[in-house]
This record gives structure tokens, sequence and C-alpha cells, in this order.
């Protein structure tokens, strides 16, 4: 059985990073809201209690029953979660005289306590709250202490409870991760046992106790996580998954050909659908993107759908759903405000009466590609940057045209390729071109242009939650659009996205 740490979550912007620090630990971590969370068996080794953007002062704050957690399995409150437990069992919490954002230093630590071994006075921690313990229940010993928040950290005494008034998991605490070993190995007692070769033989055994004999079908973008699932059905069921991957006009340039061949060597069960003029004629003319992406949604499922049928008897779906769409499906503010609709296979399910499989529910990007990685994937397929659903119809601002799209392929092809030439591509999370809706005038020898202008964007980011914007150099950035001008007949303009994520998204659509 699976050893694991559960954090029940409050609602902070910090939770799903606490959970990535445990794991990059080799040890297993769930996050389940605060109010609907398992009941603990004997695979769980400990509780994380999140921070909110709440305060316990609040009259409907998040207050859950943990009265059969607490003195029963070893429990750290982290900012909000260490208030509660000092509010829930008689303490004081009130508005701090100084409210606390930002870096602060442990002026004092109880270096013998079990969470703060190998730690000394003068740490850095990160504070993010308004709120402050003015007084602790009975029972409660101080452990660590700011200039400011003489509770900045406690410990129940005989009893394995922690609360920290800092984030240790954000990487201006100093020896946040020292403070995490220290509870997960030290408190907890769990082992360093949640490896991608771990997690592969779990989910390969669980996959062919589930789906049996039946047959699945799963929809290929070319993507690291819909290659890892397939990978991973692959080898546990082999012959009875079919992967389809559709051509729906608005790849990159050539990149069908690309993919299905770096599919080649992998034992897939691959159908290539070529299907490019049916998007193209429904989107020729839209300008409005939320309702390009919603044409381009209805004709791949009425692809995916007729493609799907030729696989006789199919009673699995199979999607590439990782741990942050899991979690925001529940999260404990409900699903956030639509920015923009997603691309995917929805409907299809029930339409076709079948049941969903999710090989990769429980892992995070970067530990997708770990598992990728040990699965025997090619790094070209690994390495590749994040793709969205629409390709090019959301990256074709204005009127969408069979010319314009050819313009940005072009245009895009050049800047992907540069990347790579030049050795950036692997230090960019995402990487794009843009045609603006906007014609500027320019010169090319002794005539007058009025013509395109493009952006070129590229990010940097750990998960695509947050991203800043990519500093290329300057060199590379005037090689590339020269490169563009001079080649790709229609863009006489290149300029450069400097904003990141937020306030701006990745995609400009």
């Amino acid at each position: 059985m699976q050893e694991k740490i559960l954090i029940l979550d409050f609602g902070s912007q910090y939770t799903q990073l606490i959970a990535r620090r445990i794991r990059e630990m080799s040890v297993y971590c769930e996050i389940h809201p605060y109010n609907h969370y398992p009941e603990p068996d004997n695979s769980v080794k400990g509780f994380i209690l999140s921070g909110s953007p709440y305060s316990v002062r609040d009259k409907d704050h998040p207050d859950p029953d943990i009265s059969g957690i607490r003195g029963s399995y070893p429990l750290l409150g982290v900012c909000y979660g260490a208030q509660l437990l000092a509010q829930k069992y008689g303490g004081n919490v009130m508005p701090g005289k100084i409210r606390e954002y930002g870096n602060s230093n442990l002026v004092h630590v109880n270096e013998s306590d079990p969470l703060f071994y190998g730690i000394k006075p003068g740490t850095r921690v990160w504070m993010s709250h308004g709120d402050t313990i003015e007084q602790l229940p009975e029972g409660f010993q101080i452990t660590g202490s700011t200039a400011t928040v003489k509770a900045g950290a406690y410990r129940i005494v005989d009893e394995k409870t922690w609360g920290i008034q800092f984030h240790p998991e954000v990487y201006h605490t100093t020896d946040g991760a020292r403070m995490l070993e220290n509870f997960v190995f030290g408190i907890c007692g769990c082992s360093p046992t949640w490896t991608p070769d771990s997690y592969i033989a779990t989910a390969t055994e669980s996959l062919r106790k589930e789906l049996g004999n039946d047959k699945v079908i799963l929809g290929l973008s070319g993507g690291v996580d819909s290659s890892v699932a397939a990978s991973l059905l692959n080898r546990a069921i082999g012959g009875n998954l079919t992967c389809i991957f559709i051509d729906n006009g608005l790849l990159r340039l050539n990149e069908y050909e690309s993919v299905l061949d770096s599919y080649k060597d992998m034992g897939l069960n691959i159908k290539g659908v070529k299907a490019g003029d049916r998007f193209l004629d429904q989107l020729e003319g839209v300008i409005d993107p939320e309702q390009k992406r919603k044409i381009i949604g209805r004709v791949f499922i009425e692809v995916f759908e007729e493609e799907a049928k030729k696989v006789r008897d199919v009673k699995w779906l199979a999607q590439g759903t990782i741990y942050p769409d899991v979690i925001e499906s529940v999260s404990v503010n409900g699903p956030s405000a639509t920015i923009k609709s997603h691309h995917n296979v929805g409907g299809l399910p029930e339409k076709m009466n079948l049941k969903v499989i999710e090989p990769l529910r429980l892992l995070f990007k970067d530990e997708v590609r770990r598992v990728g990685h040990a699965l025997g994937l090619p790094d070209a397929i690994l390495r590749r940057h994040p793709f969205p659903g629409p390709g090019l119809a959301i990256r074709l601002l204005g009127v969408m045209t069979r010319e314009k799209l050819d313009l940005l392929k072009e245009a895009d092809h050049i800047f992907i390729e540069a990347l790579k030439n030049h050795g950036l591509y692997d230090s960019v999370w995402q990487a794009a071109v843009i045609l603006l809706p906007v014609q500027s005038v320019g010169v090319m020898g002794d005539e007058r242009t009025y013509e395109n202008a493009a952006v070129l964007r590229a990010v940097v980011s750990t998960d695509g939650m947050t991203a800043d914007w990519a500093h290329l150099p300057y060199e590379f950035l005037g090689t590339v659009s020269n490169e563009i001008i001079n080649k790709v007949r229609g863009i006489n303009r290149v300029v450069y996205d400097i904003s990141s994520k937020p306030p701006s998204t990745i995609e400009w659509e």
C-alpha cells in the first residue's frame, strides 16, 4: 500500500506547491478540499492544513472537524492552518499590528524541536498573512519567533501537532525544504518510495485489473500528456488500445508527419486522420476566438466519433488528464472563472456510452515527463512545448483565412527551429508566433509595403499556472525578426511580447 501525506486545502495559491515539494522527496501526497477528504487508513502517514485567502476571524471561515486527525496522526498547520488550530482550541487570533507579507527571519528557533532539526536562528522565511496569533492555547509551546511575531511557530506539547505562520514550500523560505523533510521523514516516518518506476508498476497493474480485456481509444495530440498516457496503457493492455491522431489543419508546419514519425518506434496502434479541410471550411471568415474554439471542438468530436466507431466493441475513452486538472475540478472555491473554453473530447463518453480512464490523473506535469522518460519515450516528445488544442487558430487574431494561416505557419516554423538551433528551446516553457490583425507601413528595397505585424511570445514556467516572459538574447531576437521579414512574404514587422502571467495569459486568445 502506497504511504501518503494528505493536504487539506483551504484555497491557498500555494497548496499545489506544498504537494510538489513533498513529491520531489519521492513521497506520495494528495490534495483534498478541507470539507471533503477521505477517511484515513493505514497508508496515511500525516496531514497538512494549508493556507487560505480567508481569515479565521471571518464569520463563515473554513472550519472542518479534525477531531479524528489531531492526536491520531502527525499534523502540520501552515499559515491559515496554524491560525485555525490556535483559534479552534482556545487561542486568540487578531489582525496583526504590522501585516507580514514577504521576507522575514526567525530570530528564535528551538533547534531541539523535531521540525527544526538542523535549522539555525536567523533563517529566512516567507510570510503572507494579515492576522497573527496573539495568544496560544494552553499546552501550545512556541518553537520559533520573528522580530514582530512571537508565535511564528509552535507545537502542541506531548502531541505530534505543529503550526507555522510562514510558508515552507516557497523557495524564499531558505530552509523550507529541510522543514518539510523533517516533518515528512522524521515526524511522519515516510520512506522515499514514490518514484517513476514504482508509479509505472502500480499504474500498469491497476490498469490491467480495471480494463481487463476491454478495448480503449485515446486521442493523441503529439504532446507529452497524451503520449505518456498512451505508452502506459500500451504497456498494460497492448493491442486493445487504439490511438487516433487527427490533423485539424491547425498544427505547426509539417507537424502531422513529424509527430507520426516520432511515434514510429513506440509500438502503438495509431490511426492518423487528415481532416484539415473539414476544420478550415468551418473556420473561414470567423473572428471571435470563443467561436473558433467551439467550432474546432465540435468538428473534432464529429471526426473523432466517426473514427472511434470504426473500432469495434470499444468500452473506454482514455484521456491525458493530469493532477492540476483534477484538483481544479474539486476546488474548495468551486470551478475557477472561465477565462477561455478548452478544447478536449468532452461530451464523447456520454454520447458513445464510454467509460473514462485517466492513467495520469495523479501526476503533475514534471512527474509526467519523468514517467515518460522511465517508459523510454523519445526526447522529441518529452521535451515538446505545450501546444493549445485549438492550435494556430487562436494565434491568428482577427479574421480566419487559409492565406493568413500559411503566413503564421511559416513564421512559427522559423521561430521554433531557431530556438532549437540556438540551444534555447529547452530553457523555454512555451513559444509561439501570434499574427496580429494589424498592418503597418514598411520599406523593402525601394518599395513601400503595407503588411502584417507578428508577435514573438516565449515564456518560462514550471507548470503554466504562472509564467514570466523569457529573456531571450537581443541578437537572437534580431536574427529571428530578420529571417521572418525576409522569408515570409506578407509580414513586415516583428515585435516581442514582454508581459507575464498574471496579469496576461500565455496565449493571446
